[in-house]
C-alpha cells in the first residue's frame, strides 16, 4: 500500500472501530499498490490530513489484502473515497482530484 504521511491505514479488522465509531468525520481511501491514480492522490491526502486535522480523520483501506470492507461497501474503483459521519457513509468520490476540487467536493459535509 502506498504510505501517506499523516494518514493512517485501516483494515478489515479495525475499520469499524476506527472509521464507524469515529466522533470525527473519516475520509476513507480505498487504495491499491498497482494504482496510479492513487499515487497521485497520495500528495493531497496527506495535504487535507493536515489541514483538517481535528476537524476530519483521513485513512487508507488496502483493497488487496481487505476484502470484506471493500466487498461490504461495493467498491470496484480505485480510489474511491468515502467520506464516513456518524458511522455511515455520506458522500462517494471515485478518481483522483487536485486538493481544491476535494475539498469543494467535501465542504457540504464537513
Amino acid at each position: 500500500m502506498i504510505t501517506i504521511e499523516g494518514v493512517d491505514a485501516v483494515t478489515d479488522t479495525d475499520f469499524d472501530a476506527v472509521v464507524r465509531e469515529s466522533e470525527l468525520p473519516v475520509l476513507v481511501e480505498f487504495t491499491a499498490d498497482w494504482c496510479p491514480p492513487c499515487r497521485q492522490l497520495a500528495p493531497v491526502l496527506s495535504a487535507v490530513a493536515a489541514e483538517q486535522a481535528g476537524r476530519l480523520k483521513v485513512v487508507q483501506l488496502d483493497v488487496d489484502t481487505n476484502p470484506g470492507i471493500t466487498t461490504r461497501y461495493g467498491v470496484l474503483a480505485m480510489p474511491t473515497l468515502l467520506l464516513f459521519r456518524d458511522g455511515e457513509p455520506v458522500k462517494s468520490m471515485v478518481g483522483a482530484r487536485p486538493k481544491r476540487r476535494l475539498m469543494e467536493e467535501l465542504a457540504d459535509e464537513l
